[in-house]
């Protein structure tokens, strides 16, 4: 048999997974190749590869889905194989075809099995024969009440793109547009088929693993069941509360699905068991999955470097499986506001530090620095943890997370830690409706204390504004003073600050040296460095305001102001260490560079503010019921018929936006008439950009009552 020994190795992906394949790549001594689109130039898979190739252009169809362009960039580059990564051009047969073209070795299943089970409806007509279980199809024209609820989904991709639940037979067809339309603009192909909706099902897939050798392994279970809009966010292995037969029943129809095919490489059958504990089968992806680390975790395997040997024609190490050990966890961090639909957040990711001990591993595709952008997926990093014990594994990746900095936009972190700590999880109660349930007390605000951190913010303020006014009345910052600098706002702190002020000054902000600032002028009023000041924040992202008082007598170490139970014992620019009632906390607190932000880490919770002016300052407003977008992104489609003056209802979907993967509903805020119309299908849009405007219907005048 052929062997093809792979020296220099291209992904036709980004991010995250990019970089994992790179990380087996150096270990096994491959050189790896990059490829990048504009928005990409600065990413950290491209900083982490050997070489790089652009990709001109930013939107995926213009860069990672032109599989021409990826097999002409490997060529360019010398590379001799190509590894897809998921998502993009991973299950295109097309592509795996032009690879192989090429004469590169394609790090993947064969052509005709990403054929196979390219279409859900198809896959699923081949498991039938193989005796695999599946949900009996139902055709949408023909459903009837005894059908409901149904479950709609895209026949040529996944990710939840396609996919709607039915539980009325008067709102089927307008669904099934929505979805074809939502299938269509993702996968190119809008067929939807139908079958029927479990109620608290669970997700539970088997990681395949087969080579050219006649050898498959069913490399245990793993439970993917906490989902956000049929998206995978939390997934651990082994699937918990699975008794031995159904593990067993899972395995040999996953085994059987993969000989069906004549598979090779890693590959992922999907099933959906019932509550009654019935399997059936969903899907067989044929790539490495995002939830991949926790089957390598209790396994102890490297699943990209046998995809590597595979791809060489080499047999598996052993004609089964090393027997598993322990249980793993896994967690994916995302740029998104969960408390506001999902949204994805976009902005520069100030610090991305996850604690490193035994049994964590981070999977990263940023780090501190880099720009999330609009185009693409928004998850930032996988954390995963592996324990002897479930419960062990669920604690140790919950207080990871929870000591993690994160500094920037939004992310789902304080989502995943409650959701790590639900009963329902503790006890293994999973299933796909865990979110929908659960949501609204997941997001509410927690028993945190955001007034001591905002306290522990304005503390070290002051240290740093006394910092500074020191060094500058000292003379430190002369150079600085002479060229305007800080009248202009351009001496700050964070690295902004650090290339507008002299040494000394920088020096005498970072060590924390105290002196009081003189007595400033503002107006007609005077401003007494040791009178009570006042500060105003409010935290993101749930807008709760927070004023502190605090004083700086003699000694030069601010102190709060009329706070009872509170005795501060240490203060400097980046650390303040207060005694509450006894317990002494200390708190991290991080700004943002040329910004009115700063983050409050502490050991249990972590906070952002936005400082506030003192006196309020009148803004301008739009007019009432202007609909704004609430993140960058492109306007796919519009209501049909939607134009200025026809009336809307109360809820009434609007306008689609897509950002990052993911599209978004923006509805109608009352019963009007629509007096403006901006937004165009096609057209990419700023956060905060007015799409339309809608009059509210004036209330009925009240009837005046008859009088006698």
């Amino acid at each position: 048999m052929r062997r093809d020994v792979i020296h220099s190795l291209l992904v036709a992906n980004r991010g995250e997974i990019a970089c994992r394949v790179f990380r087996t790549c150096r270990d096994l001594g491959i050189t790896t190749v990059a490829v990048y689109s504009d928005a990409d130039a600065e990413a950290l898979h491209v900083r982490e590869a050997d070489l790089a190739v652009r990709l001109p252009g930013a939107a995926p169809a213009d860069t990672y889905l032109r599989g021409d362009l990826v097999v002409a960039a490997a060529r360019a580059a010398g590379a001799d194989a190509v590894h897809p990564g998921y998502g993009f051009l991973s299950e295109n047969a097309a592509f795996a075809a032009a690879v192989q073209e090429a004469g590169l070795v394609w790090v993947g299943p064969p052509v005709k099995a990403i054929e196979l089970m390219a279409s859900k409806t198809r896959a699923k007509e081949l498991m039938a024969g193989a005796g695999v279980p599946l949900l009996a199809p139902v055709d949408p024209a023909a459903a009837g009440e005894e059908d409901l609820p149904l479950l709609l989904k895209a026949a040529a991709g996944g990710g939840g793109r396609g996919m709607r639940i039915v539980r009325e037979l008067g709102s089927l067809p307008a669904e099934l547009m929505a979805a074809s339309a939502e299938a269509a603009s993702a996968f190119g192909d809008g067929e939807v088929f139908a079958e029927p909706y479990v109620e608290r099902g669970r997700h539970v897939e088997v990681q395949v693993m087969a080579d050219a050798h006649d050898t498959v392994w069913a490399l245990g279970t793993r439970d993917c069941s906490l989902q956000r809009r049929h998206q995978k966010v939390i997934e651990e292995a082994p699937a918990p509360g699975l008794d031995d037969s159904l593990r067993e029943r899972l395995h040999e129809a996953a085994v059987a699905a993969a000989r069906a095919v004549g598979y090779r490489g890693a590959g992922t059958v999907e099933f959906l068991v019932s509550a009654e504990g019935r399997p059936y089968f969903l899907e067989m992806n044929t790539r490495l999955q995002v939830e991949h680390p926790v089957t390598e975790a209790v396994f102890g395997l490297d699943l990209v470097a046998l995809q590597l040997r595979v791809a060489e024609g080499e047999p598996l190490p052993a004609p089964t499986p090393p027997q598993l050990s322990g249980h793993a966890v896994e967690a994916r961090l995302y740029a998104e506001d969960p408390a506001r639909d999902w949204q994805p957040q976009t902005g520069t990711l100030l610090a991305l530090e996850v604690p490193d001990a035994p049994g964590l591993r981070l999977d990263a595709g940023y780090t501190g620095g880099d720009t999330i952008g609009v185009h693409y997926d928004p998850m930032l990093a996988k954390v995963i943890a592996h324990a002897p014990t479930r419960p062990e594994a669920v604690r140790l990746l919950a207080r990871a997370l929870e000591r993690a900095r994160i500094h920037g936009p939004v992310t789902n972190r304080d989502l995943l830690v409650r959701s790590l700590r639900h009963p329902d999880f503790a006890a293994a109660r999973l299933d796909t409706g865990f979110y929908d349930r659960h949501l609204a007390g997941l997001t509410a605000p927690g028993p945190g204390d955001p007034a001591t951190a905002a306290l522990a913010a304005a503390l070290a303020q002051a240290v740093r504004g006394t910092a500074l006014a020191e060094a500058v009345r000292a003379g430190a910052a002369t150079g600085a003073v002479r060229s305007g600098a800080v009248r202009s706002g351009a001496v700050r702190s964070g690295a902004r600050a650090e290339a507008a002020r002299p040494a000394a000054l920088a020096e005498a902000v970072h060590s924390g040296a105290l002196a009081g600032p003189p007595p400033a002028r503002f107006g007609a009023w005077r401003n007494v460095p040791s009178g009570p000041q006042l500060k105003r924040y409010r935290s993101e992202p749930d807008g709760a305001e927070h004023e502190v008082a605090y004083r700086t007598p003699r000694t030069g170490v601010p102190e709060p102001h009329e706070a009872p139970g509170v005795r501060v014992l240490a203060v400097r620019p980046d650390r303040v260490t207060l005694e509450l009632d006894g317990v002494t906390r200390h708190f991290t607190v991080t700004a943002d560079p040329g910004a009115d932000r700063v983050h409050v880490d502490t050991p249990g919770a972590s906070y952002t503010f936005t400082a506030l002016p003192r006196f309020t300052d009148p803004a301008t407003h739009t007019a009432p019921g202007s609909l704004l977008a609430p993140m960058p992104g492109t306007v796919v489609r519009v209501a049909e018929g939607l134009a200025a003056g026809a009336a809307v209802e109360a809820g009434q979907p609007l306008i689609w936006l897509e950002a990052m993967k993911m599209e978004h509903r923006i509805l109608a805020p009352a019963s009007g008439t629509l007096t403006a119309l901006h937004a165009v299908p096609g057209h990419q849009v700023e956060v905060g950009a007015l799409l339309a405007v809608v009059q509210e219907d004036p209330a009925p005048a009240p009837v005046p009552e008859e009088t006698a």
